[in-house]
């Protein structure tokens, strides 16, 4: 393996030697480090609140959850498969309709990108980036119940699938280290600014605001290639103003314990639990509080590559929710790529750190 050479900051060096060791390559480290943050930036359509949709998304927050990476641009892409149903009696509010029986499929991309300040905040590393998500939410129902703003009151066998964008969703976080313990703190934001569609099923935005404040930790120690992380959050809602429907708000923890079994792949545990603390409410809110609840329990695997001399992570979580009150309940996949974009700012003082074989 050639020798690799980083120009950093004295107080990143010392982070990044840390980090890397014996465990992982230094040119692999950015990515890996971005692809965390990339995750707090992704919306799901899959589990809470009007619809079934939130921000938040059982078991994102995983490995290195808690470390900012070093200055610098980077992107990922994280591809979302949900397969989930709503079975039974259960009823549930979409798009101003009240269905039963309803199936949910989704394919959608999450395209992030995120740049991390060359100067520190509050002595930390700070962080911002952008997520827009696109693709495809198949939703159907054995049953429609009532749907006023449809000119319907009862139908059976309701479907709809199409191509749409969701709601850009707007996070910034600062982190901070202390030996193999990191954390930070970060606060994320949907903008209703998606293609939403009153009359369909088929939507990936939310057509409200959405606020997220959250906290992650990472214990890390390059010599064992142990990694425990963990992150909680609370989500706010707003209301949809074009269906009267204002969600609750929640409570989100998620927590992940990874080994590196090499420089370039690790495997880990993973799980996500996610509790409405206030009930839904509105003058279009026909099914009651309809407040919710979701455990998810999975496993990750992680590969480091080179394409073209570009270091490149890509991550595989798969998690299935084993613990549902009035939500649909299925298996979450989500595959990530990252990889750095290039522009990483000259440091002020700058000493060479060098890859060992």
């Amino acid at each position: 393996m050639p020798q690799i050479y980083l120009l950093l900051e004295t107080r990143h060096a010392a982070l990044l030697k840390m980090l890397c060791g014996a465990s992982m390559h230094r040119r692999h480290l950015a990515p890996i480090l971005a692809l965390g943050i990339a995750v707090d930036l992704v919306a799901s359509a899959a589990q809470a609140t009007e619809g079934g949709a939130s921000l938040y998304l059982p078991g994102l927050r995983g490995p290195l959850a808690g470390i900012v990476p070093p200055p610098g641009f980077y992107f990922s892409s994280d591809f979302l498969a949900y397969s989930g149903e709503l079975s039974g009696a259960r009823r549930i509010q979409i798009g101003g309709a009240v269905l039963a029986d309803v199936e949910v499929e989704i394919r959608a991309d999450f395209l992030t990108a995120t740049w991390v300040f060359p100067l520190d905040a509050v002595n930390g590393r700070m962080a911002i980036g952008a997520s827009l998500p696109l693709g495809v939410p198949r939703v159907s129902a054995g049953v429609l119940i009532e749907a006023p703003r449809l000119g319907r009151t009862f139908a059976f066998s309701q479907r709809d699938a199409s191509f749409v964008l969701g709601d850009p969703v707007l996070t910034g976080l600062v982190g901070w280290d202390a030996g193999k313990f990191h954390w930070s703190l970060g606060a994320g934001v949907s903008v209703p600014a998606g293609g939403y569609e009153e009359d369909e099923l088929s939507n990936l935005a939310f057509n409200r605001w959405v606020g997220d404040i959250f906290a992650a930790a990472t214990w890390f120690d390059p010599e064992t290639g142990w990694d425990i992380s963990g992150a909680v959050g609370f989500e706010i809602n707003g209301e949809n103003p074009d269906t009267d429907y204002r969600s609750g708000n929640a409570f989100h923890v998620d927590l992940a314990v990874t080994k590196n079994l090499t420089k370039e792949f690790s495997i880990g545990l993973l799980a996500g639990y996610y509790d409405q603390v206030s009930e839904d409410r509105g003058e279009g809110n026909r099914i009651g509080p309809f407040k919710g609840r979701v455990t998810a329990v999975g496993a990750s695997a992680t590969y480091n590559l080179e394409v073209a001399g570009t270091p490149v992570t890509a991550r595989l979580k798969v998690l299935r929710e084993v613990d549902v009150e009035n939500r649909p309940q299925g298996t979450i996949g989500l595959f990530t790529v990252a990889f750095p974009l290039g522009g990483h700012a000259a440091p002020k003082t700058a000493s060479p750190v060098v890859a060992k074989d």
